[in-house]
Order: structure tokens, then sequence, then C-alpha cells
């Protein structure tokens, strides 16, 4: 009973901590390459070639499904023709496996925007965006990233509240474009 509430007692400190993304404007952003779901259908995401676009959209959910992730997928897909309008590529990341992620694609993203599978968290931990749950299991937190075509970080917001995410990252890329 003890190691449970000291447990509950950890993990209530480390979730009450105020989030900050670790990468900050100015920084380069890690190259990756991911499996990735659009629309339900299997999708290699590449960084580098996203960037040879525009600017990238890159943000970090926890977990599909959840009424958090799902709602701000909801929003990012209301908002994705506005991103695309301006050049911007729009993709999202967690942990969860991309049989999760083609559902997820499909359901709450509208087939707008792919969604990226890290299960190994190589790609959330590059980007400090890893959360560690009770039993060692890893998820991602949620932080939101603008990418210029050069590579850098423009702009990161985190929050756990998904509330602001897009309409943040939109205006980062509005910002930018006006550069």
């Amino acid at each position: 009973m003890k190691r449970i509430a000291a447990t509950a007692l950890a993990l209530a400190c480390v979730l009450a901590m105020p989030v900050w993304a670790a990468l900050k404007p100015g920084d380069t952003a890690p190259v990756f390459t991911a499996q990735a779901a659009l629309d339900g259908k299997d999708y290699e995401f590449s960084l580098a070639d996203a960037l040879k676009k525009g600017p990238v959209v890159l943000y970090f959910f926890p977990k599909a499904f959840t009424t958090g992730c799902t709602a701000e997928a909801h929003e990012f897909a209301e908002a994705a023709d506005q991103f695309k309008a301006l050049g911007a590529t729009l993709i999202g990341m967690s942990a969860d496996d991309i049989g999760t992620l083609h559902k997820f694609s499909t359901q709450a993203c509208s087939g707008k925007f792919p969604v990226a599978a890290d299960p190994d968290l190589k790609v959330i931990k590059a980007y400090d965006s890893a959360l560690i749950r009770v039993g060692s299991v890893g998820i991602a937190d949620r932080i939101s990233y603008v990418i210029g075509q050069d590579g850098k970080i423009v702009y990161a917001f985190s929050d756990r509240n998904p509330d602001k995410h897009v309409a943040n990252t939109l205006a980062a890329v509005k910002a930018l474009q006006k550069k």
C-alpha cells in the first residue's frame, strides 16, 4: 500500500509540474522519417522531404482516442486546409502503434493529415517530448512545433491542455509567411 501511495504521489508531482518544450526557437529540428497513417493507409513521412515544400507543423500527442487527443485532432483537421493554403505540412505523432493510428487518422483526423507512430519513442525523445507514466509506459507529452524550411524551430508550444495548440501554431505559420 505504501508503494502504491508513493507511486501515486510521484506521478502527481510529475503531472503538476509545468510543461515547457525543450527545443526552443532557433534550435535545429531533428530530422526523421516515420511510419504514418493518412486516411487509414500506410504513409512514410520524411521531415526532410516535407521541408522542401514549406514549413512543417509537428505536434506530439499522448494517446489516440483519449478525450483531449481526439478533440485536438478534430481541431487540427478543421484547420488543415488553412495550414495547406499557407504552404505548411501538418503531422501529428504519438507512441501509439500504426494499427491504432490507421483508425485514428480516419476517425479523429478525418483523413486530412497524417499521424505518425513512434512506439520506440526515438523521435519523441529527440524532440524532448517524452512523458513516462506509471509502469514505465512511454507516451508523448503534448507539444507543438513549427519548423521553418531551413530546418530550425520557429515556434514551440507546450501545454497539456489541447485547446490552444491549433490557434497558436496557425498564428506562427501566418507570422512566418509574413517574413
